[in-house]
């Protein structure tokens, strides 16, 4: 008989302690609706935003540090790692870390003492307790000859603002393992680009550990293929992996439904049987592969409703609405156990 109570399922983190951490985002809600399930089968969790510039960092001398208390709160309770998320990003990063009071853009120097500022802050305030941080995220171009995408940090300092982020991080922790992060990490234009990133980042002594693959997959999309060759050529650089963000949408990319209030039985097939094929992938890269984290916990909260398309529901975890197993828990207990 299969057991239909979480309490009673052999828990993710017990199945795969031998082979790597397993994570989950989490926010306040979530800690909170999810708290049972978290606790359950999780031994790692990310805050999805609550350690984000623009949440801990408001305004130049104010600092907001109530909910990310909170979650390192949680995790020592449930005695759980925890993975920094983001000191460095383009995105959700206040206006005043760029600007003066004219509202015109800073000088180098000025915007480096406030990256170094609040990395310093941030980081010793949680030194020793995060053991990991993605410290610069998805600085890389997605196509077309640049390496880096347009931002503020790249026009005002130039490359240089990610090799100084890291050391910025290194300084204040010594001992945390510090990432690159980034999404469509398989797809081989942009993997070509995060490698040379990465490599220039190594070769030039900057303290980097790690490179982060977000994995927002899908039903079809990147190939196995793809994902093996992205695995191997960042393992070649001699450094950790960490799955950072993993979900399986079960909508195509070119699929714009709206239609459908539950997956249909062949969306979760073909979901477990993704689940099950990454799954035996970080099996067999353990060596390099060291965490895997899923961006959420189960399909109550994603960030992945009503996106890309609006007014629409995903269902990408492997815990449904009302947190039980499905197919893709099942194929997940098979791996670990073969």
């Amino acid at each position: 008989m299969v057991p239909t109570r979480n309490s009673e399922l052999h828990a993710l983190r017990e199945a795969y302690k031998h082979k790597f951490l397993i994570g989950a985002a989490v926010n306040p809600t979530t800690m909170n609706s999810q708290r049972e399930l978290l606790a359950r089968h999780f031994n790692s969790i990310t805050a999805e935003n609550e350690m984000k510039f623009e949440r801990l960092h408001p305004e130049e001398n104010r600092y907001t540090f109530e909910h990310a208390d909170n979650l390192m709160a949680f995790a020592k309770e449930n005695g759980m790692a925890v993975r920094g998320h983001t000191l460095v990003w383009h995105n959700q990063t206040p206006d005043w870390v760029f600007e003066n009071r004219s509202g015109e853009l800073v000088d180098r120097n000025t915007l480096l003492g406030r990256m170094k500022a609040h990395i310093d802050t941030v980081v010793s305030r949680y030194k020793g307790e995060i053991y990991a941080w993605d410290v610069v995220n998805e600085a890389v171009a997605d196509s077309g000859g640049e390496l880096l995408r347009p931002s503020k940090w790249l026009e005002i300092v130039g490359k240089e603002f990610i090799a100084k982020a890291f050391e910025y991080a290194h300084a204040a922790d010594p001992k945390a393992l510090l990432f690159y992060n980034d999404y469509n990490e398989s797809v081989p234009e942009k993997r070509d680009k995060i490698y040379a990133l990465v490599k220039w980042l190594k070769e030039s002594g900057v303290p980097i550990h790690g490179i982060g693959l977000q994995a927002h997959w899908n039903l079809e999309h990147p190939s196995l293929s793809d994902i093996r060759q992205a695995i191997e050529m960042y393992a070649s650089l001699g450094l950790k992996l960490h799955i950072t963000e993993l979900d399986v949408s079960v909508f195509k990319f070119e699929d714009k439904r709206t239609d459908l209030t539950l997956p249909t039985e062949e969306m979760l097939e073909i979901q477990s049987k993704r689940y099950e094929q990454f799954f035996q992938l970080f099996r067999e890269y353990r060596d390099c592969i060291t965490s895997v984290t899923f961006w959420g916990a189960a399909d109550d909260y994603t960030w992945l409703d009503h996106f890309p398309v609006r007014n629409r529901k995903n269902w990408p975890f492997v815990f449904d609405l009302e947190h039980q197993p499905k197919q893709s828990y099942w194929k997940l207990l098979e791996v670990a156990r073969s």
